[in-house]
């Protein structure tokens, strides 16, 4: 069977296993609390009677990012599907998360899920950890180091194709210059949107690089970009929380630009339904995080390695305000 094909037959059955959840995201304030230190979940058992495994997800993910509770979401119902005790962990500075890393792997976990958003910050402890036997699954980022770090594959989107959508659709559109928000300095990922929108834009593209930690920083900056420029007449935000962001910004500046975004959650599906964001890039967090369990527990359970160890793609998708009625009862629960 064609990998696509593999792919497309496995999304399905995810799509069938997870139809019975509900979740509520929002996990800011757990996420608050837990921080680098990481949060247990032990709430396996339900699924399989296969021997209790322990599988860590270390991200780069910032506090409040709320693109990470839907990962998160979906790779807690695959461990409660597969017996697993669950550890989360994040941290946005590259040698914490490689410490978080090394903590995982001296807990002895039997399997290890990562980002690669800045990529050689983890390679060092990405070998000890295959040098343990420990398996690795790269989500989200970096998938052109994931093979050559060691994973078993990566699950996520192709960024640069993303982008290039995204520019192309813009262009489509008639805009002539486009503001691109990168909101963490050094994530290749988000290098790689902003380079694939430069690719296939007709007119100007500019970058802007904001602390997506720092809200009201950010909110100033694109504003004061606005001000000083008024011929940028589309933004495109990286991820959901800059999205509001950018629309703040674009009243206070009194700015006609057109706003797009990567990412969904239930804030973004309201602002299409309003006509505030034009389109969002949906990559599916939420298979992402549900996957890369599920791999892992296939791989040590029946030595399976999905996609081949070749990149699963879980998007990109463009979604508009024509599809909001389908996603607004996902949104709600936190898996979309």
């Amino acid at each position: 069977m064609p990998r696509t094909a593999r792919t497309a037959a496995a999304l399905v059955a995810v799509i069938a296993l997870a139809a019975g959840c509900s979740g509520s995201g929002g996990k800011d304030s757990e996420n608050a609390e837990n921080g680098a230190n990481g949060a247990d979940s032990s709430q396996g058992g339900k699924g399989v009677s296969t021997p209790r495994l322990k599988i860590a997800m270390i991200t780069h993910s910032g506090e409040g990012d709320t693109f990470w509770d839907i990962v998160r979401s979906g790779a807690e119902q695959a461990a409660d599907k597969d017996n697993v005790d669950f550890l989360y962990s994040n941290d946005n500075e590259a040698k914490g998360q490689a410490e978080l890393v090394q903590a995982a792997i001296d807990k002895k976990v039997d399997g290890i899920v990562v980002t690669l958003a800045k990529p050689e910050a983890t390679r060092a402890v990405l070998a000890k950890a295959k040098a343990a036997g420990i398996p690795v699954v790269s989500i989200n980022s970096g998938s052109e180091f994931s093979q050559k770090f060691g994973a078993l594959s990566h699950i996520g989107q192709e960024e640069a194709v993303a982008g290039e959508a995204v520019g192309t659709r813009l262009a489509q559109e008639g805009r002539k210059k486009t503001l691109c928000v990168i909101h963490e300095q050094g994530n290749v990922s988000l290098e790689q949107r902003c380079a694939g929108v430069k690719k296939t834009f007709k007119g100007t593209v500019e970058n802007l690089n904001v602390d997506g930690t720092n809200a009201p920083n950010a909110q100033s900056s694109i504003e004061a970009k606005l001000q000083a420029d008024t011929s940028i007449d589309a933004i495109v935000a990286l991820g959901a929380p800059v999205a509001a962001l950018a629309v703040k910004a674009k009243g206070d500046a009194d700015s006609k630009a057109e706003i797009a975004t990567f990412d969904l959650n239930a804030e973004v599906v309201r602002r299409l339904k309003a006509k505030e964001v034009t389109f969002a890039v949906d990559q599916q967090p939420y298979l992402q995080g549900y996957l890369a369990v599920d791999e892992l527990w296939l791989h040590e359970t029946n030595g399976n390695v999905l996609g081949g160890g070749k990149p699963v793609f879980t998007g990109p998708a463009l979604v508009t305000a024509k599809d909001v009625p389908q996603l607004e009862k996902y949104t709600a629960r936190g898996t979309r």
